[in-house]
């Protein structure tokens, strides 16, 4: 569960670290993004001379999360860390070109194929 406020990994090469997340997009009323939701975040620490900056805002997919996920299978999977990919402005495509750790199968599910593509694993 990944709520505002919450601090997240970001799992790909855009120059992006550590990001904050504060609005989850679904309604005004919705408080908790799971995976394969998109978050709007603001970058905390960046690698310097990449494309993403400190303090800009961007939309991100939520591809991995410490709250265990059940599958329809009645199996879970559970990861160590909560962790997002950005995305280009309206697009459900990647702004970076690597995506980095293990990725669900649910991200290809719910439409992100670019990303299940990038991603070196999938669980």
């Amino acid at each position: 569960m990944i709520q505002p406020r919450t601090l997240v990994k970001i799992a790909d090469n855009s120059g992006g670290k550590i990001g904050r997340v504060f609005k989850v997009i679904g309604g005004s009323k919705k408080r908790y993004a799971r995976i394969g939701d998109i978050v709007i975040l603001s970058i905390q620490t960046a690698e310097p001379r990449k494309d993403v900056k400190k303090k800009e805002i961007y939309q991100a997919v939520v591809v991995r999360q410490k709250q265990p996920l059940r599958r329809k299978d009645g199996s879970y999977i559970r990861f160590d860390e909560n962790s997002v990919v950005i995305l280009e402005k309206d697009k459900k495509d990647p702004k970076a070109g690597r995506i980095f750790g293990p990725i669900p199968r649910e991200i290809a599910e719910r439409g992100y194929q670019k990303i299940a593509s990038l991603a070196p694993e999938i669980v």
